[in-house]
This record gives C-alpha cells, structure tokens and sequence, in this order.
C-alpha cells in the first residue's frame, strides 16, 4: 500500500541520532509519506559527527558478507543507490578498486573462498591475481595471490550525510541539533521523547545512535543484550610524497575470528593514504584519543558479561593490536608485510575513529545488522560496516515495519 494515500499511517515520527543511517531514514520517510512530522534528534551540533566523521570513506561492494546475509543484501543494494545518488548530487564518487592479498600460501584457501562468496552476492568485475598480476595493478605490492574487486570506491561520507540532511530539510523534516534525548515513554500505540527540557509525542521512533544505540534502545525499554564495546581504530597517515606506493584499496584476508583487524592501505577521496586501522580498547564510547577517559564508561565496558568472555578468549589477539598502537614502527612492520618499500619515515600523523562494536552476553561479536521492533520504536542495535554503503538500504528495509 502506498503509505501517502493511507489514513492510518503514522503521521508524527521521531528519528535519534544523525549520523548518515538516522538521516538516510528521515529522508526516507520523508519519500514515503510527504507532509509527515519528522523530526531528528542529535545531541552534537552538527551531522555525521562520530561513526560518519571517522570512517574509512570505503564503499563496499559486498566481498566478505556471508550469502544471503542482511548484510550482503542490503550492501549489494545499497551500493547502488549511493553511486547513483552521489552523481545526482554531485558528490565525489571514485571507483578505485580494492585488491585482496594473500600473503602466505595458507591464505589462498581463504581469499578463495571469500571470491566464492563475493559472486554469490552478485559483486561484479571480479578477478583472480597471481603475483605478477597484482604488480601490474599495484606496482609496490607483494603477495602470493590475490582478488580485485574493480567497482569498489571511495567517498566523503560526511558530504553524504550533509546532503541527506539538505533533503530533509527540504522535504520539510526537522534538525534538532545539539539535541540530547534524556528520556523516552511508550504509551500505548504513542511515543513521548523527552528532549532540552520538553517533550513531543510521535507515532514512530527510531533509534539509529551509533555508539549510543544500546543505551538509547534501553531508554525505550529494550534489552541490554547486546552492548556496545567501543574500539579505538587508529590509522596512519603516509606523507604525500610516498603516496604513490598504493593506487587503489589493498585489504588483507581477514581472519574469520577477527573480521574487521588486519593491515589496509586505504586511499581518501582527497588525495591522501592511510594505512590501518588496528582496534584497541577505547576508555570512552567516544574516545578518538589515547588520553580519552570516561571512568563510567570504562567500567561499565569493563563490567559488560560478554567483554569479559571476549578478553579472556582473545587477549593475545589485544596485546598484539596494543603494541602497535604503542610503537608506530610495529604498526609499520606489519603493514611492510604488503608494501616492503614503507618505512616509518614515510608516516607523517595518525587519526581514529571508534567502532560500536555490539557484544552479546555470551562475548559474540555481533557481526550482521541486528535491529529491535518494540511495538511502535524500532532500534538499530548493530549497524556496523557496510553500514555507510548499505545507509539508503537500510532506509528502505527500516521504512518498510514503520509506514
């Protein structure tokens, strides 16, 4: 049914959060259902400040999502959405490719497997390397094997996320930036969102708070399980003069038990190379800086059933990302396992971001997107990457249970 010829569609929805989901929802609703009261809360004073601002840039094309996954298909579509929309926008949108390297013979069985699950998903263009092969699309690179994924890009997410919120704008929806939401009641079939010392009333509230996601989800009444844990990924900056030692993306062959660590050489829609990020322990949800220390924030990580299961399982996995966040020549020697010719004078700064990393109880790494529906508050309790890539999908497939 179309939900703008529909009386009884809800006609007053709140949207917390602005980072690129919570605005690629908004405007979403905003499609549907012309005229609607949206209205989008964030407590920062301006949009796409924490997972937005201090991502990779990396759209996705979908190579590592197990088939048939929420992932794989909400990446496949939204891929596409994103690259059509940028060139409607007018934002810089660069297929730069990606290449996979294996770099000992025990990864091949490995990067077969995630070319399997790459055309499974629908990923086009792929192609198979041998050594010589990946020295022709990366003269600098060494590796045994390796997957090019040509249609992989790169883009300013930030610009992304503004452009959305223009949308909204536009379509008549409401910024409250600099906005925190305090409390939040269900009455019935009615939400009342307490904000800034006032209080409205939607039909609908969505929850899309990045690494605030359990914390606001818990406010209407959902479960703790899963919590977020935030990781520190921090990433180096090559100077520009040895930028040319990488032309597109090179990711590793992830390790299943740790799908998101490993050495990337990531290139920026601006010119620029980064090589990371590793993930350490951050001593706050919003914790860009080693100095960053939240004690209550810290303690409840620390206190978290399933971060303890975690720590105990995997602590030399974390003594081994610690030391390179320590030493910036570890961090280098790992990455020169791909670029031989890096050197630790090639780096001239380093950035980070922190990944909402959702943690069951039972210390499982909440890897799909997981969303809660509580009668009229739908949550997103895990959105991690693709979750920039997938932002208009995930729009649609969130819109779909709300109008």
């Amino acid at each position: 049914m179309d939900a703008s010829n529909d009386r009884s569609a809800p006609t007053r929805v709140g949207v917390v959060g602005a980072g690129i989901v919570g605005l690629a929802v908004a405007r979403r609703l905003l499609q549907l259902r012309p005229g609607s009261e949206v209205t989008v809360y964030e407590k920062e004073s301006s949009v796409g400040v924490h997972q937005t601002g201090h991502n990779s840039g990396v759209v996705h094309a979908g190579l590592y999502y197990p088939r048939d996954s929420l992932k794989a298909t909400l990446c496949r579509r939204g891929v596409g959405l994103l690259r059509d929309y940028c060139h409607d926008r007018a934002i810089p949108y660069v297929e730069c490719g990606k290449t996979v390297v294996a770099v000992t013979a025990e990864e091949v069985p490995r990067l077969r497997d995630i070319e399997d699950r790459a055309r499974h998903n629908g990923v086009p263009g792929l192609r198979r390397l041998d050594p010589s092969e990946i020295r022709e699309l990366e003269p600098h690179v060494t590796g045994v094997a390796g997957l090019h994924s040509p249609t992989t890009a790169i883009v300013d997410f930030v610009a992304v996320a503004r452009a959305y919120a223009e949308d909204v704008v536009a379509a008549g929806g409401t910024l409250r930036l600099g906005t925190a939401v305090e409390r939040i009641d269900r009455s019935g079939d009615l939400v009342h969102v307490h904000a800034d010392g006032g209080r409205a009333t939607f039909d609908r509230l969505v929850i899309c708070a990045g690494l605030q996601s359990d914390r606001v989800a818990m406010l209407a009444g959902d479960d703790a399980e899963p919590a977020i844990v935030p990781f520190r990924g921090e990433y180096l900056t090559v100077r520009p003069e040895r930028t040319h030692l990488v032309r597109g993306l090179v990711y590793p062959v992830p390790d299943p038990r740790y799908p998101f660590l490993g050495v990337h050489f990531t290139r920026r829609v601006d010119g620029g190379l980064d090589v990371g990020p590793n993930a350490v322990l951050a001593g706050a949800r919003e914790g860009y800086r080693r100095s960053s220390l939240r004690p209550r924030e810290l303690a409840e990580t620390l206190a978290w059933p399933g971060f303890r299961h975690l720590a105990r399982q995997h602590w030399r996995m974390g003594a081994t990302e610690m030391r390179g966040s320590l030493s910036r020549r570890a961090f280098v020697a790992a990455a020169r396992r791909y670029v031989p010719e890096l050197a630790v004078a090639d780096i001239d700064g380093r950035h980070a971001g922190v990944r909402a990393q959702a943690l069951d109880r039972d210390g499982s790494l909440v890897d799909d997107f997981r969303i809660s529906r509580l009668g009229p508050v739908t949550a997103v309790r895990n959105a991690p990457s693709p979750g920039a890539t997938s932002s208009l999908a995930i729009a649609e497939h969130l819109c779909e249970g709300i109008l």
